[in-house]
């Protein structure tokens, strides 16, 4: 039978502040830790896989017998992004941060990407990117403007309302700025953030968000299973993240319940490899927007699909759920991503019951495990395989 991984990421979905937050400015925080008291919190699922019994983890109840393996990942990234991130649990570590821009983009640099788009440029400084549409909207309309934006994070945002820059042409314009945007402006995505309404009271962003990510500096573990002749399936935002290399199959997705959604169905197809999920709800809807009960009802709603899932799972197939970064919700002194652990829960037949694998150093330990256990050669990837204690 086939060898099939579904590695699902629980976009921002920390568990407690790493030994370095603080340098990142995060000492303390801890998004499970958060949501884990609010009544909408309710993951039974994940609980019996080993969440509440990781190292570090404060919150629920511990299971007397986890039916999954589990572990802290401490990220080895200089960062606390969605892209370094992703790409440390492919196998990459990156050493030096992305570039961050909290004064906003050069002067002359918002010039030249004015005249290639033909469009002014309004903002151009860290915000909120609910805030920056209330604040910047109605002017972009009225100029038919662009909107830039930043944040902490390494991104160069553009909004513009689609009922006056259609979608294709906003695209059309954040290509661009991904063309420019190298060596020292070399930003981890450049994101299209189109939007409609037509005032500052109805303004949203809508589902048509798309990432330009960076390429990786080097293989990861997408490259090393598609060479091997092996699916490579990217459901939701992977494939932008990855600025498509190594994916052989893209599903693009709403939010999270079309991401689930897709997700089940995948577990009734045939394929061979990985299937490599990003549910973006719980980063961009509700750690960000520090919206805890929206968080926590983010979580149940996951843990409800797991109830169908799990017994749903072939002889061969793995299921990994991890994370990328934090985003506590109840931060607020920034609406920035936090630096905190991420969880691992590992399950399937082939995997031994109840292993706690403690702290692990690297999120790259996830793509040395897939790798070996789909008979990838991975020994260019950071990290080492954990195949070994946890098979069953």
């Amino acid at each position: 039978m086939a060898k099939r991984v579904f590695l699902i990421v629980l976009d921002s979905f920390g568990i407690g502040a790493e030994p370095d937050a603080a340098a990142f400015g995060d000492e303390g925080t801890n998004t499970l830790g958060a949501i884990a008291r609010d009544p909408a919190f309710d993951c039974p699922n994940m609980g019996r896989l080993g969440l509440f019994n990781i190292d570090g983890v404060t919150a629920g109840q511990p299971d007397a017998a986890p039916i999954g393996a589990f572990a802290r990942l401490q990220e080895q990234s200089m960062g606390k992004d969605t892209t370094i991130g992703h790409w440390e649990i492919a196998g990459v570590v990156s050493p030096e941060p992305l570039p961050t821009f909290p004064n906003g983009f050069p002067d002359e640099l918002i010039a030249k990407y004015e005249a290639k788009t033909g469009y002014k440029v309004l903002c151009n400084k860290p915000y909120s990117g609910t805030e920056v549409l209330k604040d910047y909207g109605e002017q972009a309309m009225a100029e038919n403007a662009l909107i830039v934006y930043t944040s902490a994070d390494s991104v160069f945002q553009v909004a513009a309302n689609e009922a006056l820059v259609p979608v294709p042409e906003l695209y059309r314009c954040c290509e661009i700025a991904r063309e420019m945007l190298k060596g020292k402006y070399g930003v981890g995505r450049v994101i299209a953030r189109p939007f409609v309404g037509d005032k500052a009271d109805n303004f949203r962003r809508t589902t048509n968000r798309h990432d330009l990510s960076l390429k990786p500096p080097r293989d990861t573990m997408l490259d090393l299973i598609g060479k091997a002749g092996q699916d490579v399936i990217a459901v939701g935002k992977i494939f932008d993240i990855f600025d498509g290399q190594g994916v052989t199959e893209k599903i693009k997705t709403t939010g999270n319940t079309n991401g689930i959604a897709f997700t089940q169905a995948l577990q009734t197809r045939d394929f061979e490899g990985l299937a490599f999920v990003n549910l973006v709800d719980f980063d961009m809807l509700y750690g960000h927007r520090r919206d805890i009960p929206g968080y926590a009802a983010a979580a149940t709603e996951f843990d409800r699909f797991l109830t169908d899932f799990l017994p749903g799972m072939r002889e061969d197939d793995i299921l990994m759920v991890t994370a990328d970064h934090g985003c506590d919700p109840s931060y607020l002194k920034t609406t920035d991503h936090t630096r905190e652990y991420v969880p691992w829960l590992v399950y399937g037949k082939k995997i031994r019951p109840g292993v706690n694998l403690g702290t692990r150093m690297s999120f790259s330990t996830i793509a040395r495990t897939i790798c070996e256990y789909l008979g990838v050669d991975a020994s260019s990837l950071d990290g080492q395989s954990v195949w070994n204690e946890i098979k069953a």
